[in-house]
């Protein structure tokens, strides 16, 4: 079911390149629309704008990002979460995975561009709006990104790119690099286009953490105490490298055959370090609480002593090697056999791979007492027994070297088919089927407390037991923190050595480094979906419009593992435990109808009106029977495979007014009607984890037969089908060529949500905005831009409200053409400096500050 018919689309066309042509060109084809979209568009091959399609897009109204890592990943539309979000290639779903570990784990259907090169798409539709024929699978909407085909370029085109890249905290000057050639012959029946790229980029991000809080009044009261307060200190190198391919061939005006493949690798090697307070530990095993402060409940202000054999500081440090991988190949068709009738066709198979193929890692720990203060800036730690650059001070706790795998892939088939009938004011009959086969495994394989970490204690360093001396580097970086540390900010402590934890780790005989299954962490998601559509477009005098129903099938199968805690001849053991292999299947129908509408009031002003029902399936990791835990903070999040999709009805309406050539105003009004909104539901629940530092009062011994086997109780926030959701809210945006080269496009959305839990809306930010001014002549062109999103709710993080403070971001971009061919290029990202500042709920109980740096790219572009 492609999109190919672009006459049914309403466009707010946002572009940094040939931007006064190109905006006059959206305007025409917005006044003869009718549906509601908007459009990202590069306007010369290989000129996109920003540096991947997510970043480009939070210049559309109603669409904002996240950049937790410095570079914007994944996309939130009209105040829904990333994974609300259907992301579509060429009109069809493109596999997806994650190269951090974490998101690894959670599986979900959120798509990360930093999959999608921008140098090779030709331009990006962000449906707000759905038609009976477009994909379904988003509440919040769809992005359908399109590449570029050679048929619709030059008989030859090439295009060329070399920049530097250079991240301000990580101090480094990376290459980048991309080139594109296109071909087709005189008449316009065989065309051929290839592009690559390779870019680069080491990057550094300093933070102040606190990973949770708990309840420490033993009484019906609540006491809320943070359970770790860590330094963190994150380094990665990140290696981008993709290219696709396009071969049309169109040998009559009625038959059109193409072939097109993308891969996109993304490496994303990583260490993090973190030095912690280790607060739930310390008290959990005995130790107290004085002197405290509290505001809210909240203990924001304590001293905390540890017994002398717990723990009351941690520190970690974890190499990841993981990388990304994402492709796709697929056949489209077209046979137009009258006039009045069109076919279309569409098979292909995409897949993606998420690994974290290694990642050593090693803990240290040591009683300790230390005060607390999360007022200020960042939170301040002061250990009153240890010195945090003496690696001697601590003790060598734990060691590991885990693998995880994601793997996602989807078949899919499509046939559309188009009769223009001309029946008074109806135009067209569409109709179309589909079928996807979507297949999503992660696997754990992690080693063990004795087979690896015993050896590898008692003689793995040099055939001598392994102390924090034997892994200790220098010093963090002298300006570790310096953009966001208050006094008594915890800014300065002994590293692990990367290359002496490899060595080490990696030295050990094979034997040792062996792995077993860690099989809560293990499930796999089967889906197919099947279904079709029916759409009558219509229009009239000074109207036009489509009318449509899609029915869709969803067949789902998904397994795991649930602990057992006895054993049974039916269940799996090994060094983690005993678990029980668990499978689900259910099946569920949606009807999906759908109408859009555009009136023409009068030459200069058009109504529009759009209703329909929209589903949105759960994340995989949401239906799979397994969970997930994090035993340092004795918490987890656990699947249901019984829940129901997302559902929703939708209404939009809006007003353009277009008071002169090359200039537009608009207001657009919707309303969201979210009936079943999937949250978490926390329980207590006992998992057997293996711990040398046991939490006393909720761990007890599982049995003689593994000394470091206990039984916890965990609570897990299981996914569960909650209250219905309302969202409404309101996008203004204007676009004009003001004077000689200049422009502004600018644009504001206020977002509201109303629970029936009263549980706030993940990725939902209450005001946004966008405002950009540009000026382009045949020698320069230059764009600065500032984008806005209030404050939101991210997730439930180990047990606790995960919120992020309101975020702004300034970039800029010049080019100076040098030639016709030749572009002398200049780019920056967060020029300001902006961190990002996250909270648990209320600004008194802080979560995170990370300071990413800013972002600068400067190069020289060629084009033939």
């Amino acid at each position: 079911m492609a999109q190919d018919d672009q006459s049914a689309t309403t466009v707010d066309e946002v572009v940094v390149t040939g931007i006064r042509a190109s905006i006059l060109e959206s305007i025409g084809a917005k006044r003869n629309a009718n549906a509601v979209v908007d459009v990202v568009t590069a306007e010369d091959v290989g000129k996109f704008p920003d540096k991947n399609v997510a970043e480009a897009l939070q210049r559309v109204p109603g669409v904002v990002i996240n950049r937790e890592f410095g570079e914007g990943e994944r996309v939130s539309l009209r105040g829904t979460s990333p994974n609300l979000t259907r992301t579509l290639i060429d009109g069809h779903g493109l596999a997806t995975a994650d190269w951090f570990i974490l998101e690894q784990l959670s599986a979900t259907r959120s798509f990360n561009f930093l999959m999608l090169p921008s140098e090779i798409i030709g331009q990006t539709l962000v449906y707000k709006s759905p038609t009976a024929d477009l994909e379904e699978g988003g509440i919040g909407g769809a992005i359908d990104t399109r590449t570029r085909r050679p048929l619709d370029l030059k008989e030859f085109e090439a295009f060329g790119s070399v920049q530097g890249a250079y991240n301000e905290n990580a101090g480094d000057l990376d290459p980048n690099a991309s080139a594109l050639v296109s071909w087709r012959n005189a008449d316009k029946t065989l065309g051929v286009l290839v592009a690559g790229i390779y870019q680069k980029r080491n990057i550094r991000r300093d933070g102040v953490e606190v990973l949770g809080y708990f309840d420490n009044d033993p009484g019906p009261g609540t006491l809320l105490v943070p359970s770790l307060i860590g330094s963190a200190l994150f380094e990665q190198e990140r290696v981008r490298e993709g290219a696709n391919f396009a071969v049309q061939w169109r040998p009559t005006d009625r038959v059109e055959l193409t072939l097109t493949g993308l891969y996109s690798r993304f490496g994303a090697d990583n260490f993090n370090q973190n030095y912690l307070a280790w607060g739930s530990n310390a008290l959990g095993g005995g130790g107290t609480l004085t002197n405290t402060t509290v505001v809210d409940n909240t203990a924001v202000v304590g001293t905390i002593t540890s017994t002398p054999g717990g723990r009351g500081a941690v520190f970690d440090a974890i190499d990841r090697d993981a990388e990304a991988t994402t492709s796709n190949i697929a056949l489209d068709g077209r046979f137009t056999p009258s006039d009045r009738l069109s076919l279309d066709f569409k098979v292909g198979y995409t897949e993606a791979s998420g690994d974290t193929t290694n990642q050593p890692f090693v803990e240290f720990g040591a009683p300790a007492a230390f005060t607390y203060d999360l007022r200020g800036k960042t939170p301040q730690v002061t250990f009153l027994n240890l010195d945090p650059t003496d690696p001697t001070d601590m003790q060598f706790d734990f060691g590991s070297l885990h693998a995880v795998t994601n793997d996602d892939s989807e078949l899919y088939a499509y046939v559309d088919g188009k009769y223009d009938v001309d029946l008074g004011p109806l135009q067209a009959i569409k109709v179309g089927l589909k079928y996807t086969d979507h297949d999503r495994d992660t696997d754990f394989q992690a080693t063990t407390y004795g087979g690896f970490f015993l050896p590898l204690a008692a003689s793995g360093c040099g055939g001598a037991a392994c102390t924090p001396a034997s892994f200790a580097g220098g010093l963090t970086p002298n300006d570790y923190l310096e953009d966001i540390k208050a006094p008594g900010t915890l800014a300065s402590y002994w590293q692990v050595d990367r290359s002496k934890l490899d060595s080490i780790l990696y030295g050990l005989p094979a034997s040792v480094r062996a792995r077993v299954s860690n099989y809560p962490e293990i499930f796999s998601v089967n889906e197919k979906a099947a279904g079709g559509y029916v759409m009558g477009e219509f229009a009239g005098e000074g109207w036009r419009g489509n009318i449509g129903v899609r029915v869709v099938r969803t067949d789902q199968s998904s397994s795991g593992y649930v602990n057992a805690l006895v054993a049974s001849p039916t269940n799996v053991s090994n060094a983690f435990g005993t678990f029980t292999a668990v499978s689900a299947d259910r099946s569920y129908t949606d009807v999906l109808p759908s109408a859009n509408f555009a009136f023409d009031l009068t030459d200069d002003v058009v109504f529009r009106f759009a209703a329909a029902r929209t589903m949105a399936r759960p994340d995989f990791t949401d239906v799979a029977p397994r969970t997930s835990l994090n035993p340092g903070s004795l918490t987890g999040v656990g699947g249901n495979p019984n829940i129901d999709p997302y559902r929703a009805n939708q209404f939009d309406l809006s007003l353009e007014y277009y008071p002169e050539r090359g200039t537009i105003v608009s207001a657009a009004v919707y309303y969201k009607d979210i009936e079943s909104f999937i949250t978490d539901a926390p329980s207590l629940e006992t998992f057997a984890i293996e711990t040398t530092t046991p939490n006393l009062s909720l761990c007890t011994a599982a049995g003689p037969a593994n000394p470091v086997l206990y039984n916890c109780q965990f609570t897990i926030n299981r996914r569960a089908n909650g209250g219905g959701a309302r969202l409404q809210g309101i996008e203004l945006a204007v676009v004009k060529n003001v004077w000689r080269g200049f422009g502004v496009q600018a644009n504001y959305t206020y977002s509201d949500v109303q629970t029936e839990s009263g549980d706030p809306l993940p990725g939902n930010s209450e005001h946004s905005y966008n405002a950009s001014v540009f000026y382009e002549d045949d020698t320069f062109s230059a764009r600065v831009a500032y984008n806005y999103r209030s404050a939101f709710f991210v997730t439930f993080d180990r047990s606790t409200q995960l919120n992020q403070d309101a975020i702004g971001s300034l970039d800029a971009s010049f080019a100076w053409n040098v030639t016709p061919q030749v572009a002398l290029t200049l780019e920056g990202q967060n020029l300001l400096d902006e961190d990002i500042v996250q909270f648990a709920g209320d600004k008194v109980r802080p979560r995170a500050t990370y300071d990413n740096g800013r972002a600068l790219y400067a190069g020289v572009r060629y084009r033939y």
